[in-house]
């Protein structure tokens, strides 16, 4: 079977652990793969998730300063947009890679792309290592840890029923079972084109 997922990981592992050397959302990115290749923007993908992740805390400070509020929303919005980008791309690899591969008259198209089951495997490596860190806390109770305990059962289960389903999927398109076709996000709220409340301040 492929063993794209076991990759994933590896790299994913590797971001994630990297982040927290600092844990700042603001610390310069160390990505130690070639900038051609599937791993650097693996890397680079889960990069993005771990800030957004943390930006997503900072966000829910209850004394957070209203201004500071809206320019991490706003940074917020921007990482969605890198991560919408890279996902795309790395749909893109997954089609050049599989340009060739033969199609069974019977293939199906699977309701999510190869790149957006990674998008997932990369947010629930980062939920993996929060809940592990709120479990090993030196000042969190016995409730506290069987809760996380038991969340972690069943991020542990997911990872690998996400894992076998990735490679499966990549299994099946090289074989000509799946027939990969993707369509691209088509959001609009980040374009001065197209979302109205840009354009009709354009000129204000």
């Amino acid at each position: 079977m492929n063993q794209f997922s076991a990759l994933c990981k590896l790299i994913f592992d590797l971001s994630i652990n990297d982040y927290h050397l600092k844990d700042d959302v603001n610390a310069p990115v160390n990505n130690p793969y070639d900038e051609q290749s599937i791993e650097f923007f693996l890397y680079l993908k889960n990069r993005i998730d771990s800030v957004q992740w943390h930006l997503e805390d900072l966000i829910r400070d209850p004394v957070i300063q209203p201004s500071e509020a809206i320019a991490i929303k706003r940074r917020i919005d921007q990482l969605n947009q890198k991560r919408t980008d890279l996902v795309e791309w790395i749909d893109s690899y997954f089609l050049d890679k599989y340009k060739d591969a033969p199609i069974s008259p019977d293939a199906t198209i699977n309701t999510e792309s190869p790149a957006w089951a990674v998008d997932r495997l990369s947010i629930l490596m980062l939920k993996i290592y929060h809940w592990e860190q709120e479990y090993k806390r030196n000042d969190a109770d016995a409730k506290h840890k069987q809760t996380c305990a038991e969340k972690l059962s069943i991020l542990y289960e997911q990872k690998k029923d996400l894992s076998i389903a990735i490679d499966r999927l990549l299994d099946d398109i090289e074989n000509g079972k799946k027939h990969m076709k993707v369509y691209k996000q088509m959001k609009m709220y980040n374009d001065p084109s197209f979302n109205p409340v840009l354009y009709r301040n354009k000129d204000g």
